[in-house]
């Protein structure tokens, strides 16, 4: 993994002559890419790194302002608490000699947003496809991929990152090839030869930490001590999906009482209670990320709630769509729409900090495409506007 640092330096000088600070209602984003020669699902990446944006708020415009370059694959970004630093997880499969991948920390500078890098670390695990950062702001939480672990992350004063303080391998038979939930004529069969950490996050109260190991069909629960950075077992340790279904993202309700699991290989959301003070989930409801009627292969990306609570997004690979859901007074899910990516493999969306534009990186078409979202339905409505970058596959925003 290169973090070029004279790069960096060079750079400075004509980024400051060429952006001034932004101002005060500006609004940046930083993307990740791919970026080596081995990309994801064995293909090339094309990116350069991770690129900053300005984006202006009134037509949801993308203006680059920078390239950090790494070659590494920054494939997943994330902020502590304070958004003074940034988190990179570089999914490779090699490290300093050993079958790892790495995580990368980087300060920002508020007025510009640019990245100093200030040190990187293994991840404990090949393939580092998630990460997140602990409510407490003392920890980064990595999910291998490749590797099938997940690991703890210390936080330094500076931001910078210590080695880890725990390491979890995920253990257990796997599910089937075939997703028993999948839509009719599907082939959607990867994943299930061997253990795979695919997200990790914790709850709101930062008490428990949960990961989804696509290949068991679990999401695991773990008891968090925020001293020592250690994660033990819950009582329930997991919650189970259908064979063979997948699970790949979720994300938490603003409430905290609901989470929703979206499976890669089933293409299916499932709504979950979540009990806080047991770190429990008891699954309530299970609906297509897909329309009605729909047969062939897909394959599910991401999942992400609306700032208001109301509305639930999805996004599907070779179907090529980000599909919205209303989301009603129990937590149960009414598919609403869904809106063409204008572009190949969605590997990820964000929406910005104002609700009102959302954003898809579509990974094998080498462009970000802009939609602006109804806040009263939530449907998308393309912008027409493209923006260029090689292998994306995360934005995230600086307000």
């Amino acid at each position: 993994m290169t973090i070029h640092r004279r790069s960096f330096l060079k750079s400075a000088a004509a980024f400051a002559a060429v952006f001034p600070a932004r101002g005060a209602d500006a609004v940046l984003a930083y993307v990740g890419t791919y970026s080596s020669p081995k990309g994801p699902e064995g293909s090339k990446g094309y990116g350069k790194g991770i690129y900053l944006f300005q984006m202006d708020p009134s037509t949801g415009t993308l203006t680059l302002r920078e390239v950090f370059a790494s070659d590494a694959n920054p494939s997943w970004l994330a902020f502590d608490p304070s958004r003074t630093h940034l988190y990179a997880a570089n999914e490779t499969d090699t490290y300093r000699g050993a079958s790892s991948g790495s995580v990368s920390a980087y300060s920002i500078e508020r007025s510009s947003g640019r990245l100093t890098a200030l040190n990187t670390v293994s991840s404990q695990g090949a393939g580092p496809a998630h990460l997140s950062v602990h409510p407490s702001g003392k920890y980064v939480l990595v999910a291998n991929y490749a590797g099938g672990t997940v690991a703890v992350l210390p936080i330094r004063p500076d931001g910078s990152l210590g080695d880890a303080t725990d390491v979890k391998h995920d253990a257990g038979p796997v599910g089937p090839v075939r997703a028993a939930s999948a839509p009719p004529g599907s082939f959607a069969i990867s994943g299930h030869e061997r253990t795979h950490a695919h997200m990790v996050q914790s709850d709101p109260s930062g008490r428990f930490v949960l990961s989804a190991d696509l290949a068991m069909d679990q999401i695991l629960i773990w008891k968090f001590d925020a001293e020592k950075g250690t994660l033990a077992p819950n009582n329930p340790a997991s919650a189970t999906v259908p064979p063979g279904d997948g699970p790949r993202h979720f994300t938490f309700h603003r409430n905290g009482r609901w989470m929703y699991s979206l499976q890669e290989e089933a293409s299916t959301l499932i709504a979950f209670d979540y009990d806080a003070a047991r770190g429990s989930l008891t699954a309530k409801q299970t609906i297509s990320s897909l329309p009605k009627g729909f047969r062939g292969t897909n394959f599910t990306s991401e999942v992400m709630i609306s700032a208001d609570g109301r509305f639930l997004y999805a996004a599907n690979r070779l179907h090529d769509t980000i599909a919205w859901f209303s989301i009603g007074p129990s937590g149960t899910l009414t598919f609403g729409g869904e809106e063409w990516t204008r572009g190949d493999y969605p590997r990820s969306f964000n929406i910005d900090p104002s609700g009102n534009f959302l954003y898809t990186c579509n990974q094998r078409a080498d462009a970000i495409a802009a939609f602006r979202v109804n806040r009263q339905t939530g449907a998308l409505t393309f912008t027409g506007q493209y923006t260029d970058v090689g292998t994306p596959a995360i934005v995230i925003f600086l307000a």
